[in-house]
Parts: structure tokens; sequence; C-alpha cells
């Protein structure tokens, strides 16, 4: 079954809503919880899932993210018809980049029609969650479905940034809407939807008719949402497959999230400092692979000034040294530095920031190679950054990369 699976992961998102964290890097790139990049979920996914087929089709300022894919997947066996490789856009069947989701699939038809592959699995590289995809997979083979889209659900006040499904006793799929103004409710649950996850896996030989179909459809947005599973309800072979279930090697924690602005980006990080997170990075039989450098432990220590280093409920990466200042509810990536008397709260420091004495960082994320002056305030005067920096809506301050003060 899953030696007959071909797994494509899109990945090649401008990801506007995050800037300027996709200033210099594709969205499925952006760090994510200390040590991580978003990508890094999705992959650990596949790893743990048994799927050691994997095309990551790139193209949004992709050097950052075919990096990491080098340097931290270059795991799987080739002499064994394994591999994870990405796929910049190659202008095989015209000379256009790749524009929607299905096109993106369709300039690849080439690559899914030699694999060996009788099931394609379809997945988005910028989201944040745990799953068993063998599961899904098992699901669609029993069903003899064209067609299995994974669902959760969601608040109906949240459905509208969603496709909406609706579905009969079986599961069978009855309506499919992208992003309704208004999502009809659950019968079991009136003050929720069920909602696609950005999941699908497709016959082989269905989708590669469905593509070349909508390839030559006139107006055609060449969406998967919009356009693709739209025109397969009718066939009354399309299914969802409840997210989160007890089936399955996963805990069902029924953790998804689109970490598309920077406030959910914010919150999703945040929120793995709780007491018990709704994440859990910590599932020894689920971990999440990353490439891991070669740092030295972090540690705290007395600053100039006698101060001991603190940390509080955060997260600290290898290499970080906190010298006399104070960290608070916060995650440091590898190698930041805190300075003497410096206060660091509610933050999030990418790689190599460093925090000089005395000064204050709250509410922030600070993209890496920063370095914040002594005495330098952020996200204490709302006025003064906003003339410096990116503000999100609920008031998180977000400094670029390599930003230098005046």
């Amino acid at each position: 079954m899953l030696e007959r699976t071909l797994a494509i992961i899109l990945a090649g998102g401008v990801g506007s809503r995050l800037h300027p964290l996709t200033e210099d890097r594709a969205k499925p790139a952006v760090p994510f919880g200390g040590k991580y990049r978003i990508i890094d979920f999705t992959l650990a996914n596949c790893l743990h899932s048994g799927i050691r087929r994997v095309l990551v089709l790139t193209q949004y300022k992709s050097h950052s993210l075919q990096k990491h894919l080098r340097d931290g997947w270059s795991i799987f066996n080739p002499e064994l018809g394994e591999y994870i490789t990405p796929v910049p856009p190659q202008m095989r069947v015209d000379d256009e980049w790749y524009s929607g989701t299905a096109n993106a699939i369709y300039q690849n038809l080439y690559m899914i029609e030699r694999s060996e592959a009788d099931w394609v699995l379809i997945l988005s590289g910028d989201h944040i969650y745990r799953m068993d995809y063998a599961e899904i997979i098992k699901a669609h083979i029993e069903r003899q479905a064209d067609v299995t889209i994974a669902c959760m659900e969601v608040g109906r006040d949240e459905a509208s940034s969603f496709g909406v499904v609706q579905v009969d006793g079986n599961m069978r799929i009855e309506n499919f809407e992208e992003k309704p103004s208004g999502a009809r409710a659950l019968p079991d649950n009136g003050g929720a939807a069920l909602v696609s996850m950005g999941v699908y896996v497709f016959s082989k030989q269905l989708l590669l008719d469905e593509l070349r179909r909508d390839h030559d459809q006139p107006g055609s947005g060449h969406d998967f949402g919009c356009d693709i599973l739209p025109s397969l309800i009718g066939s009354g072979r399309a299914f969802a497959y409840r997210f989160g279930g007890e089936s399955g090697r996963v805990s069902p924690d029924r953790y998804w999230r689109d970490v598309g602005t920077i406030d959910a980006y914010y919150e999703a990080n945040m929120s793995l400092l709780e007491p018990v997170p709704p994440l859990d990075l910590y599932q020894q039989e689920w971990t999440i692979r990353t490439y891991q450098e070669q740092t030295p432990p972090a540690r705290t220590v007395p600053g100039e000034s006698g101060n001991e280093g603190v940390f509080v409920n955060s997260i600290v990466s290898g290499g970080s040294v906190i010298a006399g200042g104070g960290v608070n509810h916060s995650i440091l990536f590898s190698g930041v530095r805190v300075g003497d008397e410096a206060i660091v709260e509610d933050a999030i420091l990418f790689n190599d920031v460093v925090v000089g004495n005395d000064a204050e960082v709250k509410h922030c994320i600070v993209d890496k190679g920063v370095v914040i002056p002594a005495g330098e305030s952020v996200g204490v005067d709302p006025e003064k950054d906003r003339q410096r920096f990116t503000i999100s809506e609920k008031g998180i301050v977000v400094i670029p990369k390599n930003y230098r003060f005046d």
C-alpha cells in the first residue's frame, strides 16, 4: 500500500501575510518552535507514516528551503527507490511558473506517470500538525474512492477560511464549497462545520485525468479547492476522512494549525509554552525531525553586574547564552545571546539574535542575525515601533532579518 504511494508536498507559497518573515524565505522554511522549520511537520508525518517517495514542489525564494531539505532530510536510500526530491518549476508543458495548486502538479505530470504509484497523496508544506497518513490511505483504498479529503471540525465562525465539506452518514461527500460566506453546521453539532485540511488522496489515473481536464478548462483557476474537488463530488466516489481518530500510531491530539498570519504564527509558538501544550513535541514515537546544527549546550551565566542569567517558562535552544539577563515566556532559537540586565518577555528570537545589556524586548518576533543595541527597547512604545517595524493586528512587533538599528 505505502510502497505504491507517491507524496507531493506543495511548498512554493509566497506567504505574504507572514511578511517580513517570508522576505527571504518561502513560508514552509519559516522557523518554528525553537529549532524546526514549518515543513518539518509534514515531512515527519511522511517519515513516520512509512511514505518514502516524496516530491517537494518549490518556487518562491526556495534556496533556504532547498538547503534545509539537503542538510536535514537527506535520509532516504535512493538505491531502494526512496527519495525526498525538491522540484522547482521546469516549464516542461509551457513557459509559465506554477500558477495554482493544481497547475503546479500538472506541470509535473510526467513525474507522476513514470512513478510506480497507484495512489497520490497531496499535502501542504505550511501547516503544523501530526498525522498518520497510512490511515487515510487505508480508508481511501477500502472505500474504493476516487478522492479522499482529510477533514476536521472547526467553529462555524472560522469555517469561512476553509473549504467546507458536507457528508452523508457514510462520510461520502455531498457538497464542497471553498471559503463560503456562511458554512452549514454539522447535523450533530450546530456550532461547528467540517472543513478540509488540504490533505488529499487520489487514485493516480483519476488525478492525471482531472489535471488534464482542468488544464484545458477555460476560466479555471487551476486550484484544487476551487476547481478540482468540486468537479469530483458528483461522481459519488469522493469521501471525507475525519482527522484525529483513535486509530493510527500518533496520539489523537487533533492539533492542526495554518500559521499563515503573524498573529497565528506567534500564538502557535507561544502555545508550546503552556503547562500542557496542545501539540506534544515530546512524543517519542512521533518525533519531529529537523536539521540539527552542532552547537554547545545552552547556559546561563552571571553578568558584569553580578546578576544571574535566568529563564522562566521558556524554550532555549543550543548555543544560547543568557549572561545576566532575564528571559520569561519566550522562545530562543540557537545561538541567541541575552546581555546583562536585559529583559526578554513574550518574545520569539531566531538564530544568532543578540540582545544588548539593559535592552528590553517584549511581544516581538526577531528574525535571525539582529543585534539589539544596549539600552534599546522594542515592544514597549507602539508608536515608536510602528515607525520602524511591522506590527500585527494584535500588536506583535516583527523585526526583519539582519535589521540594523541606527
